[in-house]
């Protein structure tokens, strides 16, 4: 597929920045994450280039509480991907720095170890004041990664709470790290990440508490009633520092999409779903303050104020008014 895109007679100035990480070039893919997290206007075009050669990857979400190891956990598990044989692309998502407004970087310091690795993409990303525990950028980047080629990416979340579950919207895989003894985290969490993860890992297991911890997951597992049938979350205790359970973990991913793949499609599309209603609410909400900025918003919020018309009416009235969405409104 690169060779068909990439011109013979081209120089290396004229390939478009689409084509360069296409063929796997890591300053391209770099510099195209950094548009997309920029908000550039040339990432509507760049994504446009870049998609047909996507979804090919396996993308696996990494998320969990804060101080459980999630980054280590994500460099040990790197290191068991590439040593059978696939290339991988790791997004991991930082705390913004208050000062620069970038990523810390912590995650990166942690897996210095396969800087050198050309077969593995590493970039931090930061949340910029976005809740959910990814980055809003997340999923264009996401795209990058397939399309350049790597096989499997990552995506390691900032510590989450019980309703920061966007990992959802991102990856085909939910992996969530416990630690142990963490039966109040448990409570705290399962009203809402704890009813997404395929599989539970209790990291630092050679601490005290980490059976108790299985216990009470399984526990949780046994009151669920929506689990799918092919599948029941395993709870995995592992010590990423050390290298224990880390393989595991590698063969229970793919033993997930063995036998999942009915659930894997279903999960692709409703992704697909989600990011196109993200980007009709964006693209409206760009038009809608684009048109009615200034005056004609203070006219607007006027009317409504006053009650001579409601907030409802108003809306409509303006999407009728554009002629772009009559479609919309049959």
């Amino acid at each position: 597929m690169v060779e068909k895109l990439i011109k013979p007679n081209l120089s290396a100035h004229e390939l478009t920045l689409a084509t360069r990480v296409i063929a796997g070039e890591v300053n391209a893919a770099a510099r195209a994450i950094s548009l997309i997290e920029n908000g550039s206007a040339k990432v509507k075009e760049l994504i446009s280039e870049l998609y047909p050669y996507t979804g090919k990857a396996s993308i696996i979400g990494i998320t969990g509480v804060p101080g459980s190891g999630k980054s280590t956990l994500v460099d040990r598990l790197t290191t068991v991907i590439r040593s059978a044989g696939h290339s991988v692309g790791i997004l991991a998502i930082d705390p913004t720095s208050p000062f620069s407004g970038g990523a810390i970087l912590g995650d990166r310091i942690r897996m210095s170890s396969h800087w050198n690795d050309q077969g593995v993409f590493i970039r931090s990303m930061a949340t910029r004041g976005h809740l959910g525990g990814v980055a809003l950028a997340t999923g264009d980047s996401t795209l990058v990664l397939d399309a350049m080629g790597k096989e499997t990416i990552v995506i390691e979340t900032v510590g989450v709470g019980q309703d920061e579950v966007e990992i959802v919207d991102t990856a085909d895989i939910y992996v969530l790290t416990l630690l142990p003894d963490a039966g109040d985290s448990i409570q705290a969490l399962k009203a809402g990440i704890m009813e997404i993860a395929d599989i539970f890992i209790v990291n630092k297991s050679d601490l005290p508490g980490a059976d108790s911890t299985v216990e009470s997951v399984q526990a949780m597992l046994d009151l669920q009633e929506y689990l799918p049938e092919a599948w029941r979350p395993p709870v995995l205790k592992v010590e990423a520092m050390n290298n224990q359970g880390v393989d595991t973990l590698w063969e229970t991913i793919n033993k997930f999409i063995t036998c999942c793949p009915e659930l894997l499609v279903k999960r692709r599309r409703t992704r697909v779903e989600n990011r196109l209603r993200h980007i009709f609410a964006s693209e409206l909400t760009a038009e809608f303050e684009d048109a009615f900025s200034g005056k004609k918003l203070a006219l607007l919020v006027d009317a409504v104020a006053a009650r001579k018309t409601d907030p409802y009416t108003a809306v409509a009235e303006v999407l009728k008014k554009n002629p772009e969405h009559q479609s919309f409104q049959s």
